[in-house]
């Protein structure tokens, strides 16, 4: 049996109680054996400036070299304005510099919205996506992600999903196992 594909989990919310996490949570505790998912944290990472590249902070440091190990990401957002929050987009730019091709590129990639209300965190979904096509991770399509009411996903405070909530997120997780394992680096063909 090979290796279960190592998966760096993005928590888009910094809040530790948040419904995006829970989300993260459940999503990791149904993943398939062919998966090993864990949270890396984003929180700590200093907003990018180009001016701090010659003397990375440590916490750059660690986070590139955790996204270099990857064979696949999982990103759960929550909507902030129609939009991605500032700390998830702050670790996509730190992850994609200053190397060319950046850590970032080839990494299959899921992207789970989430939101309290029922628009299900499209327009984070999607406007995550441009700045994953443009760093050339292949994003899983289908079955798509968005999340609306994210709160009734569960059957109380901890992260023990409903009945049909399960259901919803094994459908996600399987399909981003069949999609790492399809798309990972190593499994391309060469040009």
């Amino acid at each position: 049996m090979p290796a279960a594909l190592n998966v760096v989990v993005l928590v888009g919310s910094l809040r530790k109680a948040s419904i995006t996490r829970r989300i993260a949570r459940a999503l990791i505790a149904l993943a398939p054996p062919s998966l090993a998912c864990r949270i890396v944290e984003i929180g700590d990472l200093p907003l990018y400036s180009e001016d701090l590249d010659a003397a990375p902070p440590p916490a750059w440091t660690r986070f590139r070299d955790e996204i270099r190990a990857a064979d696949a990401v999982l990103i759960t957002t929550p909507e902030y304005n129609r939009s991605i929050p500032g700390g998830l987009k702050n670790a996509i730019d730190v992850g994609s510099r200053p190397d060319y091709p950046s850590p970032w590129d080839g990494l299959p990639t899921a992207v789970v919205s989430v939101s309290p209300y029922k628009l299900g965190g499209f327009g984070a979904n999607h406007h995550i996506r441009q700045s994953l096509v443009f760093l050339n991770m292949p994003v899983m399509q289908q079955p798509e992600a968005y999340i609306g009411d994210a709160a009734a996903m569960f059957d109380g405070p901890g992260d023990k999903p409903t009945a049909d909530a399960r259901a919803f997120l094994q459908r996600v997780i399987e399909g981003f196992a069949d999609w790492a394992a399809l798309t990972r680096r190593d499994a391309r063909p060469s040009a």
